[in-house]
Parts: structure tokens; sequence; C-alpha cells
């Protein structure tokens, strides 16, 4: 990362007004961190912004805020901050280039992603084939080959899954070098405990300042449909792989099964929680927003949402003609996902983490 971007020029001067202040020194872990500190490296920095939840808090409270001449704004210097990161520390770096136009980079990975597998489905099978109506054990797979289906994505996620690993190791590495922050099976629980909870967005109890700048525990509240959705559909596919490969349980399976159940539990918390998220932050006070980072947020609550309606949708109509068609865009929407989750606002969660962790890390050692 290089140390004279504006940035992180506006960063460290914020943290060094704020360092003098400290007004807001129990708001959220933010500013204890920042208080261990006496000058701020770019790896400071870094974990400062991605340890920030953007709850706003300091920016309501802060005396220094626009119009007065300091012009102190955390929340949008930090923002600025941590696309900074999800570029820099990308991989392959060259792919780092996706976040300056990541709304658009999604879109047309979702047109492809459709494209492709509703091409390659009406091109490979006769339509009576896919406008036929199935029941039973192996009833999608008629549609698309079980090879067709596993493969392609199985790589397409192992891949995306090793670039975020990839990322998360450049990330610890940068931040991390001149820290005395442990790493123990207790700081990571620390930090598995403040992702599960999202504390930071708690504000002691009251919420944060967002989406105005009264208390609200909304954001909150859409964050965790939206991660618990996203958990329990992982959890419905890791499921049924174990029922097909250990058991030879082929799908679809039964409307009371435990796939289906947790996918129809995740699938309706992935409608809920980026709907909800989405209509917080185009109400939300811009000033301490950065506006270009919306493209990116939008792209892919909307991603999120598309794939768990369609995936709905083909549960609800798996036996009718339908199924055929559904199935492909489902797929074409989750191959989307799959492609941008290294490249696209889901790394947050990884820098987030790792923040959270290192944070347990120095409290440790005060």
């Amino acid at each position: 990362m290089n140390p004279e971007t504006s940035a992180l020029k506006e960063s460290e001067r914020l943290m060094t007004i704020c360092n003098a202040c400290r007004y807001c020194e129990s708001f959220c872990a933010v500013f204890p961190a920042m208080e261990r500190r006496r000058t701020f490296s770019s790896g400071d920095l870094t974990h400062l912004a991605n340890l920030c939840h953007g709850c706003q808090g300091c920016y309501t409270s802060c005396q220094y805020a626009p119009p007065h001449e300091f012009a102190v704004n955390v929340p949008r210097a930090f923002a600025a901050l941590r696309v900074q990161t999800y570029a820099d520390y990308a991989w392959p770096e060259s792919f780092g280039r996706v976040f300056k136009r990541n709304g658009v980079a999604v879109s047309l990975a979702m047109a492809l992603g459709l494209g492709l597998v509703l091409l390659l489905t009406f091109g490979l099978r006769e339509p009576s084939v896919i406008f036929g109506t199935y029941a039973g054990a192996g009833a999608f797979y008629r549609v698309i080959p079980y090879a067709a289906m596993v493969w392609p994505f199985g790589l397409v996620f192992a891949f995306a899954i090793f670039a975020m690993i990839m990322g998360g190791v450049r990330y610890w590495r940068a931040t991390n070098r001149k820290s005395r922050a442990k790493l123990s099976a207790r700081t990571i629980l620390a930090g598995v405990w403040d992702v599960l909870t999202l504390k930071n967005l708690g504000g002691g109890g009251g919420g944060c300042n967002y989406p105005l700048e009264s208390f609200s525990t909304a954001r909150r509240t859409w964050h965790h449909f939206t991660f618990y959705g996203f958990m329990l559909c992982f959890a419905a596919t890791s499921v049924a792989t174990l029922y097909h490969h250990a058991f030879g349980w082929a799908a679809p399976y039964e409307f009371t099964s435990l796939p289906v159940l947790l996918g129809t539990a995740g699938g309706i918390g992935l409608l809920i929680g980026p709907v909800g998220l989405l209509w917080l932050k185009l109400k939300a006070d811009p000033a301490p927003q950065l506006r270009e980072m919306l493209g990116m947020d939008v792209a892919f609550l909307l991603l999120l949402f598309l794939v768990s309606f369609t995936g709905l949708a083909l549960l609800a109509l798996r036996e009718t003609s339908a199924m055929g068609t559904l199935l492909a865009v489902h797929l074409g929407f989750v191959l989307a996902l799959f492609a941008t989750l290294p490249y696209g606002k889901m790394v947050h969660g990884v820098y987030r983490f790792l923040a959270l962790v290192r944070d347990a890390g120095e409290r440790k050692t005060t």
C-alpha cells in the first residue's frame, strides 16, 4: 500500500485530531484502539478503518465535524480507506481494479453468469427436456446433469475462497508488522463473537446513528438477517452435499428435510436483510457516507436478493414446467455471486473479522 495516498493522509490527519480530543473514546472499538497509539503507520490506519463499523456516532457528536474548519468526518475517511484496502490486498493483484467500478463489474457478472448458464442449458438440452415436469430424487439433474452443475460451480467457488484467504493473509501481514497483538484461540473466539453479535453496531444498547442522527438498531437487525440468512443457505448446501455423497440421496429433497428447512429460512433472511439494508442506505445522511461505494453496496445487496428470490421460486415451482428455466436462472445468479465474492462487498467481512481479532489481541496485552 502506498503510504502517500490521499485516503491515508486524511485518515492520519483525523486520527491525530481525535487522539488529542478523545471525546469519543467510549463510542466504539476504534477510539480505544486509537488511544493505544501515539503515531499511526499505514498498517495502523488500515486496521482502524476496518475496525470501524460506520455507526456514525462519532460524526454525529463531533464538535469539529463540517462545517468546522477541521472538517472531521471519520466515517467517510475510513470508508475511503476501506475501499483502498479491498483493492490493495486483492488476489491476484491485477483484479484489484475491479473495485474501482464494482457496481458495473457485478452487474456484468450477473449478466454473463445468467447468459452463460441459460445458453448452455438451452443449447445442450431439447426444449421438451427443459420444459418437462419432473418430481422425486434426481429431478434437477434431468435438466442439468450433476457433473455440469457441480464441477464448474465448485471450481469457481474454490477459487473465490482461495482468493479471499490470500487477501486476508496479505492484509494480516501488512497491518501487523509492528503490532504486539497476540493471536490465540481466545482472540479468534473474541473476534468470532464480535462478528456473530455485531456488538459494534449496538451503540451500548441504543443502536447507532444510522441512517439519520437518532439512535436506531435497524442496521444491526438487517445485518443479522443478511448474515445469518447467508450462513443458513451455506449450511443447507453443506448438508445437501453430505446427503448426496455420504448417503447417496439425490436432490431435490422433501420440504421437511433439513437442507430445505435450512435453505428456506436462509432464503427468507436473504430477502428481508438486503431489502432493509438497501432502504437504510438510500435514506441515510449522505454527509458521512462515501457515495462512491453506493454502486458496490447496491450491486451486492441486489445479487444476494436475486439469488434468494430465484432459489425460493425454484423451491415453490420445482414440480412444474417452470423448473428448468428457474434452475438455470438461479444457477446463473449463484455463479455471478461466487465469481464476485473476492472482488465485492463480501470481502469486508474478512478484513473486519481480522481487525476484530487483532483488536482483541491488543486489548489482551494492555
